[in-house]
């Protein structure tokens, strides 16, 4: 497929966006809980769930390139009922706008007590708030996700994997930025979100890897003699759908060849989780973060390149 460059764009920024915002609520209940985190200020999450926002809402202005019609794009909303698309252009809104109520309650250091448990802890709105704004943000990753998934006529990108991919590789850019956030901050809270940016840098390794070794060894469920309805053993085609180049051949296919699929498949691995953990671990946070979110870039651009559309079946070179 011919990757949209507003949609990889899209899908990172969001991406580091929510990430970013699970990354400062799981900081926040680190503390609550009592695992010896210093406590921080309202000010450090109101800053850091509007550096959130600012993600988010760069997102939402990279889609509004994808749209042939920006005047129209409320339209996309209107199918929630079936369409993960639909869900997913609900979705963004809504967690910018928990985004700024989270950011906002923090500032104004409102805190009053909800609910007072046994063992003397007690659930106030910031942590509550907080609980929504994570609710919403992997909400946001499923729908995401499964605007994917859900197309099973390109078997790369129909897999459960694609869900957690997006999930992980957006939760390790996040707590990769909050560990930069919390260093430049002098934050307590900047070693836990480094451990946390290291494991989920390395379990996003792991499964994206999976998931292109998968790719690279499943047999297609559609053939020549699915596509036509024959089942004679010999069917060769000769000739493409197409002698010249259409919409067909250009739309579908990877830009530069399996070639470049290749190499930046190598480059992604490297850049996006190999590397930052390397440097997550030698305490360069901010530089970690800068490495895997090119390569984050290079890694969705990779997702949609090496989807293969069924009809290229029939639009395929000659043989």
């Amino acid at each position: 497929m011919k990757p949209a460059f507003s949609v990889v764009f899209l899908t990172t920024l969001i991406g580091a966006g929510q990430g970013l915002l699970i990354a400062l609520v799981a900081g926040q209940f680190y503390h609550v809980i009592g695992a010896g985190a210093a406590p921080e200020t309202g000010g450090f999450y109101a800053v850091g769930g509007l550096l959130a926002l600012v993600l988010l809402c760069l997102g939402l202005v990279a889609s509004i390139f994808h749209l042939a019609n920006p005047q129209r794009g409320w339209r996309a909303a209107t199918r929630w009922r079936t369409s993960w698309l639909s869900r997913e252009v609900i979705l963004i809104p809504a967690v910018c706008g928990l985004a700024v109520l989270y950011a906002g309650i923090h500032a104004l250091g409102w805190a009053p007590v909800l609910l007072t448990f046994g063992n003397g802890k007690a659930l106030d709105l910031p942590m509550a708030m907080g609980f929504l704004v994570v609710a919403g943000s992997v909400a946001l990753f499923v729908c995401t996700g499964m605007i994917y998934a859900c197309v099973r006529f390109i078997r790369q990108w129909a897999s459960s994997w694609t869900v957690i991919n997006y999930l992980l590789m957006g939760l390790a850019s996040g707590f990769t930025l909050a560990a930069a956030y919390g260093a430049v901050m002098g934050s307590g809270l900047a070693g836990f979100m480094l451990a946390g940016a290291v494991v989920l840098t390395l379990l996003a390794l792991v499964t994206r890897a999976y998931q292109l070794w998968a790719n690279t060894t499943a047999k297609s469920p559609s053939s020549m003699k699915s596509a036509i309805g024959l089942h004679h053993t010999q069917i060769r085609q000769i000739t493409q759908g197409f002698m010249g180049e259409s919409f067909n051949t250009i739309e579908f296919a990877a830009p530069g060849g399996a070639d470049t699929v290749k190499g930046l498949t190598v480059f992604f691995l490297l850049a996006g989780f190999a590397v930052p953990a390397a440097l997550l671990l030698s305490g360069l946070p901010a530089l970690a973060f800068v490495c895997q979110f090119i390569g984050l870039l290079a890694e969705r651009w990779v997702f949609f390149a090496a989807g293969s559309h069924v009809q290229n079946l029939y639009y395929q070179a000659k043989a």
